[in-house]
């Protein structure tokens, strides 16, 4: 009979203790479905008193005690691109262990590298949990879906920021209150700038462009805004004109290379995506002559995450040995990035202007000299000289041509505050 596969957890959190909940409830099932018994041999976190309503087993203190016994897979949960977390990772794949991973960042900074390392030593380095939960879009861009190539993935991987976009449409409030909010239900960290600032989902994108593209992960050029300045009057316009404003992570080939960038985007009601709520992920592929694939999911919480992991443990307790990053980490190609300045698209505009003759002819014309043209168009006065909001969606042109324009319209004495610009996404 073939020996059970033993793991060792580093991190006992939410996302630990729901790996640990689903392998004993379920050791039966998940034996029969990897070949072999799964069995956790050790276990590490910050407190080993605190009180996690499961067993724990062979505690140890120090985290890279783990890379050092007798487990056969370390599952890395203690998050940070750093610090314990990768010399956890490092010293695991070092000794011979198979690793799987939800961290996000860490992989984002240092996946060539480890890639290679685990490549080197002949084990498995899985990372199923760290984009969208329990979506398995990892599986699904490594494995299914590259007979034809892949032309672009975009997505919602992060939950919080769905989360305070969806209340800030459903009740009107701003952002600033939505966020304390959600603060307080736990859905926002105490500092919650990784997630609305974009960042969160920047590693994210970068392991799917990765994926997609048999490229390094890569980030340096990749342009990321996040949701702070979006205001209820931008998702009231939205409405008005048939969209939904979220927050985007995108990654295309253009004949220029690859694009990637994070921002909010003006998204077609009736699209999948926009109507992706709450904490929920989704992901549009288009995987080329295949068509377009939606996937949309929980992206985060104890039982879909854990899923995530449990998924990368029977792979490997079945033998199974993919490439890291779909293609062999010697031959990923180094990321030739598009110029962002040069995304072409139709543009959500919304000017803060006093409401006095000549200022809407002024702007038109400061569009006009840039060869920016006005699709459509909102303008609701109020008493002469107070402030009164002008929104326009412009004809497809590119980044460059209308930044140029709102710099001009800005320094305009009829303005009173910076113009806001949002793409308009297809999808």
């Amino acid at each position: 009979m073939t020996s059970s596969l033993k793991i060792a957890i580093a991190g006992l959190g939410t996302v630990g203790g729901g790996v640990i909940k689903a392998l004993e409830a379920r050791k039966a099932d998940l034996a029969a479905r990897a070949g072999r018994g799964i069995d956790i041999v050790a276990v590490s976190a910050r407190s080993s008193a605190k009180a996690r309503g499961f067993a724990v087993k062979n505690w140890q203190q120090d985290p890279l005690a783990l890379a050092k016994g007798d487990a056969d897979v370390v599952v890395e949960l203690i998050g940070g691109d750093e610090g314990v977390a990768r010399h956890l990772v490092e010293t695991a794949l070092e000794n011979g262990k198979h690793v799987v991973t939800a961290n996000k960042a860490l992989l984002a900074k240092h996946g060539e590298r480890l890639a290679l390392l685990a490549e080197r030593k002949g084990v498995q380095l899985k990372f199923e949990a760290a984009v969208a939960g329990g979506i398995p879009i990892i599986e699904a861009l490594r494995e299914s879906l590259i007979a034809h190539g892949i032309d672009a993935v975009k997505g919602i991987l992060n939950g919080t920021c769905n989360y305070i976009l969806t209340e800030m449409e459903s009740s009107g409030r701003s952002f600033a209150e939505v966020l304390k909010e959600a603060q307080a239900k736990g859905y926002a960290e105490a500092d919650p700038t990784l997630d609305v600032g974009g960042g969160d989902t920047a590693h994210k994108l970068a392991l799917l462009s990765s994926l997609a593209f048999g490229v390094a992960p890569d980030m340096s050029r990749m342009h990321i805004e996040g949701i702070e300045q979006i205001t209820p009057a931008d998702i009231h316009f939205a409405s008005e004109f048939g969209f939904r404003i979220k927050l985007l992570g995108v990654a295309r080939r253009t004949p220029a290379g690859i694009l990637q960038g994070v921002y909010p985007a003006m998204v077609r009601a009736r699209s999948p995506l926009a109507n992706v709520d709450g904490a929920a992920n989704g992901v549009v592929v288009d995987a080329g002559a295949a068509g377009p694939f939606f996937f949309s999911g929980r992206g985060a919480g104890e039982a879909p995450t854990a899923s995530a992991v449990v998924s990368d443990l029977v792979e490997i307790a079945r033998g199974s040995f993919t490439p890291v990053f779909g293609a062999p980490a010697s031959q990923l190609a180094r990321l030739t990035a598009a110029e962002a300045g040069t995304t072409q698209s139709a543009w959500y505009l919304r000017f803060e202007v006093l409401d006095v003759p000549g200022v809407l002819a002024e702007i038109a014309g400061r569009l006009s000299e840039t060869g920016v043209s006005i699709e459509s168009m909102i303008q609701r006065g109020r008493a002469p000289g107070e402030p009164v909001a002008i929104v326009m969606i412009t004809h497809e042109t590119s980044q460059h041509a209308v930044e140029h324009a709102l710099k001009a319209i800005a320094a305009s004495d009829k303005v009173r505050a910076r113009p806001c610009m949002i793409p308009m996404e297809a999808a």
